[in-house]
């Protein structure tokens, strides 16, 4: 444990992953106990559901749940017992992400949590452009549902919450970040003409960083292998597995089963075949940004 717990200090990852490396912890040493996720539940007052939420890093941890599960798993040692109580603490700290409050839904929590930790991220968007590569203008478009004039508080926020999740881009050990994009989203005028401009040049000088690649899908390529947006999320931590992220208008899916992950993984490298090539999509942007 010692270790996991010295290479989560060192590469600085947030509390969303502290939890799901916590978890994923707990869960080999009930494992390796032989007991079950309902004798668990009940050693800590509380249900099966409630150890396999606590597994997956789905909720917050409290120390005297983890020290009478650490009893029960038989773990004695004081300093190995230290480091999960330690473990405890880090995954219970504040993110940047707290001080927007009730602006951001509940269920978004962990993609901006994950996103902090992640090695790198996928994304496949036939709509508009990722939430990742928006400018403040086409996030503010979409967000007040096309009318930014009528824009409230709770707009500002979540505007200004998109804004600070691309300040990762800035960082010396930021994600790898590859998306591909419909070709339609080139000519969908969010936020009008001039905003559309603006989100392709964007969209050119983030391609240009070493770290971000983008790749336009033609209209006359299928693009049949996925059928809605979705992100992949990967990690250098290998307590943490690849997580699948699918948006709804009312909330999420994390998917984390391997042979679902697979799939999606296989309909992201056949857009990418479909698709033209980071160098040929760069061309396809400033043809369009010359156009408009």
């Amino acid at each position: 444990m010692n270790a996991v717990n010295a290479s989560a200090a060192e590469q600085n990852i947030g509390p969303t992953a502290r939890r799901m490396i916590l978890g994923s912890q707990l869960r080999r040493l009930r494992e390796e106990a032989g007991i079950t996720r309902q004798q668990a539940g009940y050693n800590i007052r509380g249900s099966e559901s409630k150890i396999s939420r606590l597994e997956l890093g789905r909720v917050g941890f409290k120390e005297r749940d983890v020290t009478d599960l650490l009893t029960m798993y038989g773990v004695d040692d004081p300093t190995e017992r230290r480091a999960f109580l330690d473990m405890v603490k880090q995954s219970n700290e504040p993110g940047w992400w707290r001080r927007f409050g009730d602006t951001m839904p509940n269920w978004f929590t962990d993609l901006v949590g994950l996103e902090e930790a992640a090695a790198r991220i996928q994304i496949w968007e036939p709509l508009y452009v990722s939430g990742l590569l928006q400018i403040e203008p086409y996030a503010r478009a979409i967000f007040s549902h096309g009318r930014s004039e009528m824009a409230d508080e709770r707009v500002d926020q979540l505007v200004a919450l998109r804004m600070r999740r691309q300040k990762m881009f800035s960082r010396p050990d930021a994600p790898r970040v590859w998306m591909v994009l419909d070709e339609s989203v080139l000519y969908r005028p969010i936020g009008g003409m001039k905003v559309l401009k603006q989100q392709i040049e964007y969209l050119l000088e983030m391609s240009a960083l070493p770290h971000v690649s983008i790749q336009v899908l033609p209209y006359t390529r299928s693009g049949l292998s996925a059928e809605h947006a979705f992100s992949l999320l990967r990690f250098g931590e290998p307590e943490l597995p690849n997580i699948a992220y699918v948006e709804y208008m009312t909330g999420a899916h994390y998917i984390e089963k391997r042979e679902e992950i697979e799939k999606y993984s296989r309909a992201l490298d056949m857009l990418a075949v479909d698709a033209e090539t980071p160098e040929r999509s760069r061309s396809m942007l400033g043809k369009r940004r010359q156009e408009i």
